[in-house]
């Protein structure tokens, strides 16, 4: 993380099922949390799948393909990995990621800049 992120809490760990996402909001941005709790991770995500534009990715599927978490858009399956943000159907856009921690029952997001 670089030196102009900060951590910004957005949520309670019990705020999220097991194995699905929420929304959060952010300054203007609305990230997408997944408690992905088969694995013991979590991830975030911008909410807007860049395939239509749609706020929605929160909602998306979560899965693995060969050991990396994916979400899968719940309108048009467009499938995203959770680390890097790649578009794993070999689409050329892709999804902006934020780092995760958690502290006691507090999530954090790493925010690099909080209007974009």
């Amino acid at each position: 993380m670089s030196a102009a992120n900060q951590w910004v809490r957005v949520a309670r760990t019990e705020d999220f099922p097991a194995d699905t996402g929420a929304c959060v909001k952010v300054g203007e941005m609305q990230i997408a949390v997944f408690n992905f709790s088969s694995r013991g991770e979590w991830y975030a995500c911008q909410n807007n799948c860049p395939h239509k534009h749609d706020m929605v990715l929160s909602r998306g599927l979560l899965g693995d393909l060969s050991g990396e978490p994916q979400v899968a858009c719940p309108q048009h399956k467009k499938t995203f990995s959770l680390q890097t943000g790649k578009n794993l159907g070999g689409e050329e856009y892709c999804i902006r990621t934020f780092p995760v921690k958690v502290e006691g029952h507090e999530i954090l997001l790493g925010i690099e800049d909080l209007n974009s």
